[in-house]
């Protein structure tokens, strides 16, 4: 069985934090571009970005994106 990262969820978490991409750019310390990028799936988050961005969500790393079960 092989997973692959599906689409970001990271629009769900925020809302779910009552946080705006602006407050996460600022905490996660990364650029505003770069989290709209992850937020409307125009790039996939580094393994480091991931975990910041958990930490600062108070999420797991896998909550980030849906995940894709591969045949």
């Amino acid at each position: 069985m092989k997973l692959s990262r599906g689409r970001c969820r990271l629009r769900y978490l925020l809302a779910r934090a009552k946080m705006t991409q602006a407050e996460l750019s600022r905490r996660a310390e990364y650029s505003p571009k770069q989290i709209s990028n992850w937020v409307n799936d125009r790039e996939m988050m580094s393994y480091d970005a991931a975990a910041t961005v958990a930490h600062v969500l108070g999420c797991q790393m896998e909550d980030l994106y849906e995940l894709m079960l591969l045949p």
